[in-house]
């Protein structure tokens, strides 16, 4: 199995459509058998679900996420796991472990505006003024 996590510096980045990297993990029987960092391909609408998917992850993890972006994943049968924050090294060993518990970090669209990449504007900029976390 395959799981991304975004990432910034080592930890699980807050924000999951601006994170400036994916760290992606393979394992197998318990075991990391694989870790590759690849750069966030820009943030536009369904693009780092399809970008995930075609990287062949199972699961993405990650601090917030909007709605949208959950049901994007979700037709890609990725499964989604946000409200987590800590260093990726623990956020693993937990995973595997299956003590990795989740929270509702739904984000309101556009509330990392300002923080991580910002590789383009989207709707979700004009829709959201001064809406921060």
């Amino acid at each position: 199995m395959k799981i991304a996590i975004s990432t910034d510096s080592g930890q699980v980045c807050p924000h999951f459509g601006r994170a400036p990297e994916f760290t992606f993990i393979t394992i197998e029987n318990s075991e990391i058998i694989g870790k590759e960092v690849l750069p966030n391909p820009g943030h536009t609408v369904g693009s780092i679900p399809k970008f995930l998917s075609e990287q062949g992850a199972n699961y993405i993890i990650s601090g917030g996420m909007g709605s949208r972006a959950v049901q994007f994943f979700n037709q890609y049968n990725i499964e989604v796991i946000t409200g987590v924050e800590g260093s990726i090294d623990s956020v693993i060993k937990e995973f595997i472990n299956g003590t990795l518990e989740g929270t509702d970090g739904i984000c309101t669209p556009g509330a990392g505006k300002g923080y991580g990449i910002e590789k383009i504007h989207t709707e979700a900029d004009d829709d959201q003024e001064q809406h921060h976390h």
